[in-house]
């Protein structure tokens, strides 16, 4: 046979310089969950290994990520019960830990990306992304919410937004509100197709925020539509996203693919919470090679199309190559 394709295979040096997708912790963004308490560390029982950290634990989980290369960090509120209302107040409030603790993560640590969280539900006391009325979720009345958390978060000295809400129009709305308060260098990082999944147990463990009555299928997308998430992408990239994300990840590469295709913008891949727990569960029983696992689970993101990766083992990831 003149083809052998295990030529290309026969050692370690051959396998390493025809490998075709490679990550670098540049591509990674690392997500942190941040409690009020200033010394805070709780770990998440349904994410071993993954804490809600107050302000001190974030600054020095920042700087080991950069110690390693990671640069770009996703903060969500923890916020507690006590501090949540209907219309999400709290969500501007200039009081709010959570916009105090940006300020003093890009103070400590001005090189790095701080991306953050645009929804209700870290702040809802009904625990939906919108405004309920009469068990509905209102979207035109919502995005006036969404804009007041938004230039917030940019006073705050946020980077990027990441709005996760899927309320329609919501990108436009909060990029007039943006440029018109002059943030205009302020990114807009769309979760454009975030479906309706049920792999996003854990993270509402994090948060305690999960719904207080019905589901969020109203607003977030059927997982079994693809040509949907092509129209959303299109929608929120003419109304200035500088982004465009799909979350979960590992259920939806064929997604991410289309994305890639379709669009020109930097494509995101959200390793959500429960793919995270799922891995881990599985290495912890000794049923999967953890690091094994976790390494073939975000080049298969990257493979199919991601520029980014959004993923709980960021920092695992980095410091074995790169610690």
């Amino acid at each position: 046979m003149r083809n052998r394709p295990r030529r290309n295979r026969s050692s370690s040096a051959i396998r390493g310089m025809v490998r075709e997708t490679f990550i670098h912790p540049s591509k990674l963004i690392y997500p942190i969950f941040i409690a009020q308490e200033r010394s805070a560390r709780e770990e998440i029982p349904s994410m071993p290994g993954i804490y809600r950290l107050g302000i001190e634990g974030v600054l020095e989980e920042i700087q080991a990520c950069m110690q390693v290369g990671i640069q770009s960090f996703i903060v969500f509120p923890a916020v507690p019960d006590s501090l949540k209302d209907p219309v999400a107040s709290y969500s501007y409030d200039p009081d709010n830990f959570y916009l105090k603790a940006i300020s003093e993560a890009k103070s400590a640590f001005p090189q790095s990306c701080i991306i953050t969280d645009v929804a209700m539900d870290p702040y809802s006391s009904d625990g939906h992304d919108g405004l309920v009325q009469a068990g509905e979720i209102l979207n035109d009345e919502t995005l006036e919410i969404l804009a007041k958390m938004s230039v917030a978060q940019a006073q705050a000295g946020a980077d990027v937004l990441g709005p996760s809400d899927m309320m329609d129009g919501r990108i436009g709305y909060i990029r007039d509100a943006l440029d018109q308060a002059e943030f205009k260098k302020v990114g807009l990082m769309s979760y454009c197709a975030k479906y309706a999944s049920s792999f996003y147990g854990p993270f509402r463990d994090a948060l305690e925020s999960a719904p207080k009555e019905g589901d969020k299928k109203t607003y977030q997308m059927d997982p079994a539509n693809s040509g949907e998430a092509l129209r959303e992408a299109e929608l929120d990239e003419a109304e200035g996203a500088d982004y465009l994300m799909v979350k979960p990840a590992l259920l939806y590469l064929d997604v991410i693919a289309l994305l890639k295709e379709m669009s020109n913008l930097p494509i995101v891949a959200y390793q959500v919470s429960g793919e995270y727990s799922m891995i881990h569960a599985a290495g912890q029983r000794g049923w999967l090679d953890l690091e094994a696992s976790m390494e073939e689970a975000l080049l298969s993101i990257r493979r199919a199309g991601a520029d980014i990766i959004i993923s709980y083992y960021a920092k695992k990831f980095a410091q074995k190559y790169w610690g």
